[in-house]
């Protein structure tokens, strides 16, 4: 299936995507450090950071029922409406708990896009071309990434915090409008179960088949790292610790995003032909490494090379492991599993941040990287007790 096969609403959707993805990552850079300059005593700030899950903790799940039943149109358009007015918020946030709701407001709205948005693009694949097909349109949504964190942190050099977010805002209202007017999407905008009410049973029964408690796992375990360790405690390591400024904190998280999506070119089309196993241990092992390699060259060229092969780790991870979900999901129940591997993720990137800075205030940045090389090591061990037919393609 080549690229000119797939249909329009692929790429508004990408597009959208990278839009969204821009707005959501310019204050990278600097989020835990505004949130510090509003709570001094820094207790709080971790729960800034995780505040943009708390409220995707709750709405993942219902989100994928409620999208197998209705069709995945409305969640997603009006989950964009939603992350456009969180992002207006945090821009005039003039307090801690201000810029914690506005936080939990987009965080519920990206939500919504993503796990439907995620959906419809599983939907039009076949298994052997799904790693390449999902890895192109996630290598597109993360160059936004990779923009959004330099931009944000010159953008807060010269204009400040608050002028990041108020841009944040535009670039979640432009992927608004995308998704609204859309009529390609709109004709895609079908429903794909037939059931009148939520089983529960049938949802936490799933996690019985152990391929997909193995995901479930591994993405909690990733957001907990991800939010709680490179989304936290090193932008504070680098500024505070080494004296970086935003700007050299958001090349160094751009170059970083510039390994994840060479990773999503390329894993998925490995993943494809070696299978999904290999490939997440492989990005799992990398990740350890380079965590450990943070502790050991503490400069800004190394940590610029170290920060590309992290990215290429974590990007490996995150396009097999989604694939492998939707390939052990039973059918029918596709949208029910998005949704619960997204619950994981959100609960990951809740508990992660305050976590991660209760240790790194009580024993330091060096065994806070070392727990998480522990988390990784862990989840390498639960993928190696999966059986082959866990995993066939």
């Amino acid at each position: 299936m080549g690229l000119k096969s797939y249909p329009r609403f692929y790429f508004e959707l990408m597009f959208a995507s990278f839009m969204l993805l821009v707005g959501m990552s310019l204050p990278a850079a600097f989020l835990p450090i505004f949130a510090n300059d509003l709570d001094p005593s820094g207790t709080l700030v971790g729960f800034v950071v995780s505040s943009f899950f708390v409220s995707r903790i709750f709405i993942e799940l219902p989100s994928g029922v409620l999208s197998d039943w209705f069709g995945r149109r409305k969640l997603l358009v009006g989950g964009l409406a939603i992350a456009a007015g969180g992002a207006l918020m945090c821009s005039v946030a003039d307090s801690v708990y201000i810029l914690m709701i506005g936080r939990a407001l987009w965080g519920l709205g990206t939500a919504l896009f993503f796990m439907n948005n995620m959906a419809l693009i599983l939907d039009l694949f076949k298994s052997s071309t799904m790693g390449r097909g999902l890895g192109t349109f996630q290598s597109v949504e993360f160059i936004g990434n990779f923009l959004g964190a330099p931009i944000g942190g010159f953008i807060a050099g010269i204009a400040g915090y608050r002028q990041v977010f108020f841009i944040a805002f535009f670039f979640s209202l432009c992927s608004f409008f995308v998704a609204f007017i859309s009529r390609s999407l709109k004709q895609r905008d079908i429903k794909t179960s037939e059931e009148s009410k939520i089983s529960v049973n049938e949802v936490f029964s799933n996690l019985r088949n152990w391929g997909l408690t193995v995901t479930y796992i591994n993405s909690f375990s990733r957001l907990l790292i991800m939010q709680g360790v490179t989304g936290t405690i090193f932008p504070l390591f680098l500024s505070y610790h080494l004296g970086m400024t935003v700007e050299l904190i958001g090349i160094i998280i751009s170059l970083r995003t510039v390994g994840h999506i060479v990773a999503t070119v390329t894993s998925g089309y490995f993943s494809d032909r070696f299978g999904r196993k290999p490939m997440i241990m492989t990005g799992l092992v990398a990740q350890s490494l380079c965590f450990y390699l943070y502790t050991v060259f503490p400069a800004f060229e190394p940590l610029l090379l170290i920060g590309f092969f992290e990215g290429f780790g974590e990007g490996t991870v995150f396009t097999s492991l989604l694939v492998l979900l939707y390939e052990v999901a039973p059918a029918g129940f596709k949208g029910r599993a998005i949704g619960m591997y997204r619950t994981f993720l959100d609960l990951g990137g809740f508990l992660g941040p305050p976590f991660f800075m209760l240790l790194f205030n009580s024993v330091g940045s060096y065994y806070s990287f070392v727990s998480a090389i522990i988390i990784f090591l862990l989840n390498i061990a639960l993928l190696a007790t999966l059986k082959r037919k866990e995993v066939s393609m």
